[in-house]
């Protein structure tokens, strides 16, 4: 009678201990997932279809760029050679052009610098404006998606870790809890929702 009483007592402390465990052990749906939003961008093993919208933005943007870099290299080779005149007329040598020769070429270096900011700015308000078109869709698909997955795998919550860590909210945490590569893969085998914004 005493051994039967032992077990009985032995299988009920067994089951309070199961019960105790489970109610600390965190459930699947509350699992914290972290992606890296900046690896979706990768080239090789990001989302296709977020590298392919920003690739079309970079060809779409490519002539005002170049336009900008020749700006900029005519800008920094009339300030030199302004330089170059000054430094002539300061050591008391011949200088080869007039002072106001020298004084247009500062107002010519002043009316660029003038409108490589204006350019500059006018690209930076078209490509923001293009990014929301083209990109902007793509973007609201990968935050759906993520809901997706976060419902399917079982996760309560997805941040981006990436960011938190550059606002020094997330100090650490466990790698396993960095799904970025599995949610790249389970994104990149979804079939096609958000299309590409063309011009």
């Amino acid at each position: 009678m005493k051994r039967v009483s032992l077990v009985a007592v032995a299988l009920l402390f067994a089951a309070f201990l199961a019960v105790s465990a489970q109610a600390q052990t965190p459930t699947t749906g509350d699992k914290i997932g972290l992606i890296a939003w900046g690896a979706f961008e990768d080239p090789t093993k990001g989302i296709k279809k977020y590298v392919a919208a920003i690739n079309s933005l970079e060809t779409e943007f490519k002539p005002v760029n170049d336009e900008l870099k020749t700006m900029a290299a005519k800008y920094e080779a009339l300030g030199k050679e302004i330089q170059g005149l000054r430094e002539l007329k300061d050591s008391g040598k011949p200088v080869p052009v007039s002072d106001a020769e020298i004084q247009k070429k500062i107002d010519t270096l002043g009316q660029l610098e003038r409108d490589i900011k204006k350019k500059q700015e006018d690209a930076k308000a078209t490509y923001q404006s293009r990014f929301n078109v083209v990109v902007g869709p793509i973007q609201d698909d990968i935050i759906k998606a993520l809901s997706d997955y976060a419902t399917a795998k079982g996760y309560a919550v997805i941040l981006d870790g990436a960011r938190l860590q550059e606002a020094q909210i997330l100090l650490g945490f466990n790698q396993k809890a960095n799904v970025t590569e599995d949610f790249i893969l389970f994104y990149n085998s979804r079939p096609a929702t958000a299309a590409v914004t063309k011009p």
